[in-house]
């Protein structure tokens, strides 16, 4: 099959203008990031220790993402938010930090203990007034969220199993100009071998959707496990 360059299955590559890829030490560099970009103060580091008193798993934002969504909520202006996938509400109040005084952030818990230990992290971090924390199945929330183009940012980090799914719904509920964003895009770099493990193949058809969805603009950003950004158009 003819690449779009017109050679075999092959497309130019494009210098970026960085060294060779295999001349990056990208744990490094990822580390470089880490002690530049990922200050946490005592209510954040409160937020983990709270999260593993209650046996939660440690799969919340690390705290260079977690600055780098916190960054892009402000750039972006959202007054409304939606979030997938609470967990103990550390990504909750980075989140909720970039909003106005003014601002709502919505964020969805399938699991009532986790939402009970988000209320106390969001409680703790001065924001009750401007997080509204949800528990249910994210479908069936969503659905009654509304009207359409309502937010303006949606962020996901929940069961990537229903990214897809997540997307569709996502879609209807951004503004344009709207922005999605959603975490572990990479998978720990699984998604080069979609067929290693079902959630790489998953997140790869997830990442493969939205490069074609003709409703977005979008990117992933290199940071932490992978950050897809796409813009409502």
């Amino acid at each position: 099959m003819s690449g779009r360059d017109g050679h075999d299955g092959v497309e130019d590559r494009v210098p970026s203008g960085a060294p060779d890829p295999s001349e990056l030490d990208h744990d490094a560099l990822d580390l470089y990031v880490q002690r530049h970009f990922s200050g946490e103060d005592a209510v954040l580091r409160e937020i983990r220790r709270r999260a593993d008193e209650a046996g939660m798993p440690r799969i919340q934002l690390p705290p260079a993402t977690a600055r780098a969504v916190h960054v892009l909520v402000r750039a972006a202006g959202a007054r409304r938010v939606l979030e997938v996938g609470t967990l103990a509400g550390y990504s909750a109040v980075w989140i909720a930090r970039a909003l106005p005084s003014h601002g709502e952030l919505i964020t969805i818990e399938i699991n009532a203990d986790h939402a009970a230990v988000a209320r106390e992290s969001v409680e703790a971090a001065g924001l009750s007034d401007r997080v509204d924390i949800r528990v249910g199945d994210a479908v069936a929330v969503m659905s009654g969220l509304g009207p359409d183009g309502s937010f303006d940012v949606v962020f996901l980090d929940a069961d990537k199993e229903r990214y897809t799914t997540y997307l569709e719904m996502a879609a209807g509920l951004l503004r344009p100009g709207g922005l999605l964003m959603a975490d572990n895009a990479f998978w720990a770099g699984r998604v080069l071998d979609p067929d290693s493990d079902e959630l790489a193949a998953q997140l790869d058809r997830f990442n493969r959707v939205v490069s074609a969805d003709t409703r977005f603009d979008a990117t992933i950003l290199p940071v932490g496990d992978g950050l897809l950004l796409a813009v409502r158009r």
